[in-house]
């Protein structure tokens, strides 16, 4: 195993990297699919060090002692540690980041990422495979994703542009969701919150099945074949049908959030 600790600025290049985790707090943090040598870049970096480990499988860690992948959601310890750095790794290593309030991009894998965030923003950049992101304020906008995306959050927003999902999990409390979609034939979505909005664009031509349903929010729809299927009973509101032939799904459901399905431009 080898390791460093590192205090300024700095630049190493690394065998090869099977799995990547990196943990930050503040500043900014870029992971990047890359067909050249592994490489760690450090350009700003407060108290203190960040410790880097290569291990022999391959594993490569960039992380503070204290903060744990487990413990990041629950962070509460007092200090400023600023980081700027980026990560450069083989497109298909599994990659776990986790960032406090730093900004964070992730792009062009196409395995296993895992991201999580307290209050920073997270963009996922052409990353597909099996891709899961955990945050309590902060916002996560993906683009052209593909393959599955599972999101969780307290307030934060998810914004999916240009997505292809094979499935899309996405669970809120109050964060908004918006989302810009093609759906393929297998395609599955799933989107629930409690008070956060619910937006969502599908080209004209679709495939799929549709429920919309909201406790007490406002559902709307500019597809024609859901109009009419409104159908309102005391406490709940629900609107379904099919468009086209119906065969992904989209299921969209708040308690006092407002829904609305719109039409886009032909794919």
């Amino acid at each position: 195993m080898s390791q460093w600790e590192i205090e300024g600025p700095e630049q190493l290049t690394f065998g090869p990297v099977r799995t990547l985790n990196v943990r930050i707090v503040a500043g900014r943090l870029a992971v990047l699919a890359s067909d050249g040598p592994p490489t760690l870049e450090v350009t700003e970096i407060g108290t203190p060090p960040l410790i880097v480990t290569h291990d022999e499988d391959g594993t490569l860690t960039v992380a503070y002692k204290d903060l744990t992948w487990e413990g990041m959601l629950g962070w509460l310890r007092p200090g400023k540690r600023t980081t700027t750095l980026t990560l450069t790794v083989p497109k298909d290593c599994p990659v776990q980041a986790g960032v406090i309030s730093a900004s964070a991009l992730v792009a062009g894998f196409e395995n296993r990422t895992r991201v999580k965030s307290v209050s920073g923003e997270i963009i996922l950049d052409g990353v597909s495979g099996d891709v899961h992101a955990e945050t309590v304020s902060g916002a996560v906008e993906s683009r052209s994703l593909t393959g599955d995306l599972s999101f969780t959050s307290v307030s934060g927003e998810l914004t999916v542009a240009d997505g292809t999902p094979r499935r899309l999990r996405a669970k809120t409390m109050s964060g908004r969701i918006t989302a810009d979609l093609r759906l393929p034939p297998t395609g599955h979505v799933t989107l629930n919150s409690v008070s956060g909005a619910i937006v969502v664009r599908l080209p004209p031509d679709v495939d799929t099945d549709v429920s919309l349903r909201s406790t007490s929010g406002r559902l709307d729809s500019t597809f024609a074949a859901l109009n009419g299927r409104d159908h309102t009973a005391p406490g709940s509101r629900s609107l379904a049908g099919r468009l086209g032939g119906g065969m992904a799904s989209l299921s969209a459901a708040t308690i006092s959030a407002d829904v609305t399905l719109l039409k886009g431009e032909k794919s």
